[in-house]
């Protein structure tokens, strides 16, 4: 078996060296990433007159590009040095940023968001298979919830200071682009610090040797049921475009992201912690309700009250708390250890792909306003959800 993490002398067993290290390794790039992310949509169509289909197709185009790069970056996970393969995605990011920054036309934009979801391809199952590595099943929602908080507070720093610089540099949006490359490049840098341990022997052997059809029947069930969701699940960019056409300045775009991940970053882990201890399913049908509210609140609210995006993200930050560390941690538990690489890997392929779906999909039926695609995907989601805790029973592999 793989060989545990080290783990220190004090705190909580789940708490390794890893899972704290790639903590302050996501809170950066995060930090980096949501400085430039609710200001994106705004710089392609104010400052480079992209219309507002453009957004929904380079977002979505961005995830499919990273989609086919995670199933890979898993496979490879499961076989290979999982370190080099975390910075190497990292720095790809960095690069994205980079490029971001010397964007005069969309089209530079678009290369810019797919290297740096390539990154995000390229590091996300083998950073996951490391975080859960030595840790028991029924600890998993603790680890994923606590790395999604720390992801997640970086993307409370990152807007704030985004709007701080946004406002001190006279509402200019070009500087903000070049200090977003300082906490990207830093997160690179840290990924030094984490501990690969060696693997080798059977296990080695078997991953090797293992096909994906040999993944656990109740693993495709959950994936195909969570790919589902995910084809009515749009970027976030165009939330934010919706936000700036109801009314909202810039910098209450912004501050609207910010107060969003707040709520994000407060309940991931006590929703992970929640799911060691409930229904995985049911945390993630909780999350889905959450998403129905913010789909149907942000379809229904007028012009002449943008003041209700401020209660309708933080609702909506509740989705994300329940869904995405609950979801990776749900997908750990049902494959072996020598196969986590290669199962969050798909995972997020199979998802990212399903979100390009979508972006591209509600970009062309935006039309003036967005409210028919959110109102849609918002009573879909609440049908899903009352389905969800039946269709996801599983069980999970023996520890």
């Amino acid at each position: 078996m793989t060989a545990p993490t080290t783990r220190t002398p004090q705190g909580p067993s789940w708490l390794t060296r890893n899972v704290k290290v790639l903590c302050g390794v996501s809170f950066l790039q995060d930090a980096a990433s949501e400085l430039l992310y609710p200001i994106l949509p705004i710089f392609l169509t104010v400052t480079l007159g992209a219309p507002p289909a453009v957004v929904g197709a380079i977002e979505g185009l961005a995830e499919g590009a990273a989609s086919l790069t995670k199933v890979a970056a898993g496979r490879l996970a499961d076989r290979f040095a999982r370190r080099p393969l975390i910075a190497t995605g990292y720095g790809l990011a960095a690069v994205g940023k980079l490029l971001v920054a010397l964007a005069t036309v969309w089209p530079l934009v678009l290369v810019a968001r797919v290297v740096d979801r390539l990154g995000k391809g390229m590091r996300g199952a083998p950073r996951d298979a490391l975080l859960v590595d030595g840790v028991p099943n029924g600890q998993r929602g603790r680890v994923f919830g606590l790395h999604r908080a720390a992801d997640t507070a970086g993307a409370v720093v990152g807007p704030l200071t985004g709007l701080a610089l946004y406002e001190g540099l006279d509402h200019r949006l070009r500087p903000l682009f070049w200090v977003a490359v300082i906490p990207a490049v830093a997160s690179v840098a840290l990924v030094a610090a984490v501990r690969d341990p060696a693997r080798g022997g059977v296990d080695e052997a078997k991953a090797v040797r293992t096909p994906w059809r040999s993944l656990p029947r109740p693993y495709w069930r959950v994936l195909a049921t969570l790919t589902a969701f995910n084809l009515i699940n749009f970027p976030d960019a165009l939330l934010l475009l919706r936000a700036h056409e109801l009314g909202l300045s810039t910098a209450g775009v912004v501050a609207a992201y910010a107060v969003y991940n707040l709520a994000y970053a407060a309940l991931s882990y006590p929703a992970g912690a929640l799911s060691d201890r409930l229904s995985r399913p049911l945390v993630f049908a909780t999350g889905l309700v959450f998403f129905a509210v913010g789909y149907l609140g942000l379809g229904l609210i007028h012009a002449h009250a943008p003041w209700l995006v401020f209660v309708v993200l933080p609702l909506y930050g509740g989705f994300a708390a329940c869904t995405d560390g609950v979801g990776k941690a749900w997908i750990s538990t049902l494959v072996p250890d020598r196969q986590q690489g290669t199962a969050q890997g798909l995972y997020q392929g199979a998802t990212g792909a399903a979100i390009l779906l979508a972006g591209l999909w509600a970009g062309l039926a935006w039309g003036t306003d967005g409210h028919v695609p959110l109102l849609a995907s918002g009573a879909a989601a609440l049908a899903l959800a009352a389905a969800l805790p039946l269709l996801g029973r599983s069980r999970q592999v023996s520890e």
